[in-house]
């Protein structure tokens, strides 16, 4: 496996590859749930590439760049173990250089949700995947369902902007008790963790409630509200049942919907979702 830090690297040994290329893009301190995506682009690419950059322009001012967790010798290995063909560990600069000003902006789909929590957090997103995209110009890019409007900003970028780039989404990997991995788990003590699975519980709640025949979108926004409220270390962000492209909230549901929901324990803020099919 070459680990590369440079563009001009980058470039060269990107095009001694011939065949399909896969690509997984990650911030590192990786778990199963990233090599799940290195898996699944090994099984269908002829080439696999991931990049490890924890992305400044995607993180708003109060929130936990300097401490986001990093661990780049164990990443490394991890990849390596997972047949990654090349890795790309750019720094800020490189990613950004000095008199930066151009950036990669979707419209509708940021504006709920996340998007009216974290003011410009996807405009850093979908910059720095551009970026990727155009770097290592790969045929197919892989990520997670955990990451739900994450998912449907990049395949909104990727076709408006015509990148020949298939958007594989892979599903989200869960612990045993059903909570979603994330690199931001390492942040909760022992009775945060135990408390965070009230995420998937109220998910389950929802769905269960959906698949009895309930298509009121308020009524299933209510039970997982509740259930949240249940709680006392859990403080609810949102929750929301949402079309699944456009993530307008549905006041009826008639062709499936986005269960999704965002939870503070203390100073950590999980999400998670589920589609309604």
């Amino acid at each position: 496996m070459q680990t590369l830090t440079t563009l001009e690297e980058l470039r060269a040994a990107r095009a001694k590859l011939r065949g399909t290329f896969g690509l997984v893009p990650t911030m590192g301190y990786l778990h199963v749930g990233h090599l799940s995506l290195a898996q699944r682009a090994k099984k269908e690419c002829d080439h696999v590439g991931a990049s490890i950059f924890v992305n400044p322009t995607q993180f708003g001012p109060t929130e936990d760049l300097a401490k986001y967790p990093r661990d780049l010798p164990r990443d490394l290995a991890l990849l390596e173990n997972a047949g990654v063909d090349l890795v790309w560990t750019p720094s800020p600069e490189i990613v950004y250089p000095r008199d930066f000003q151009t950036y990669v902006t979707v419209e509708n789909v940021t504006k709920p949700l996340e998007g009216a929590r974290r003011p410009g957090h996807f405009r850093g997103v979908t910059t720095v995947v551009a970026k990727l995209f155009n770097a290592l110009t790969p045929d197919k890019a892989y990520f997670g369902q955990k990451d739900a409007q994450q998912v449907v900003v990049i395949k909104q970028m990727t076709r408006d902007l015509n990148f020949p780039v298939e958007i594989i989404v892979c599903p989200t990997v869960r612990e045993s008790d059903g909570l979603a991995l994330s690199s931001r788990n390492v942040y909760l003590n022992a009775e945060q963790r135990i408390a965070a699975t009230v995420l998937y519980r109220a998910l389950c709640a929802a769905k269960e409630l959906y698949e009895r025949g309930e298509r009121d979108g308020s009524k299933l926004r209510a039970v997982m509200s509740e259930l949240i409220a249940r709680e006392p270390s859990a403080q609810l962000d949102y929750v929301s049942a949402a079309d699944r492209e456009t993530l307008a909230e549905l006041e009826r549901i008639e062709r499936g919907a986005l269960l999704s929901l965002a939870v503070r324990f203390g100073a950590t803020r999980l999400i998670d979702n589920f589609v309604l099919e």
